[in-house]
């Protein structure tokens, strides 16, 4: 009896399960870093425009709602507090972006009003909160 010897079969790396397994870590770290965001704002009805970009990464956010009441990053201000406030915040990052998100039926006036307080606390860049719509055609 003649025993033969069996040939060793060679390893092979499946690269279809690989592919499953970085797919799902990057859906994984997608959703991860979508429930990271932290909105300062509140919810208000914001005016159409069709043109706009994105906000940048350090922000702070000013409300104005419908009635003319100020918030900023969810707490409500009296000007005098906004203007202070304010100043702490360039103090501490003079690179801060302000985002002013005013109800589309709030006063022109009252709008204005916390403009000059976010200019005259140092604020260099800002932006006003818009709802996107599409361009009519």
């Amino acid at each position: 009896m003649i025993l033969r010897r069996r040939e060793r079969k060679r390893a092979r790396i499946e690269i279809i399960p690989m592919i499953d397994v970085v797919f799902f870590l990057l859906v994984f770290f997608m959703m991860a870093s979508l429930s990271m965001t932290v909105y300062r704002g509140l919810p208000v009805n914001l005016p159409r425009a069709t043109s706009g970009t994105t906000p940048p990464a350090e922000t702070a956010a000013i409300t104005v709602t419908r009635d003319g009441q100020a918030y900023l990053d969810r707490q409500p201000v009296t000007r005098t507090m906004l203007g202070e406030r304010l100043r702490g915040l360039v103090g501490a990052n003079p690179m801060v972006a302000i985002v002013i998100t005013a109800d589309e039926a709030v006063a022109h006036g009252r709008v204005v009003d916390v403009l000059d307080e976010v200019r005259t606390a140092g604020v260099t860049r800002m932006a006003i909160a818009i709802r996107l719509e599409a361009a009519p055609r």
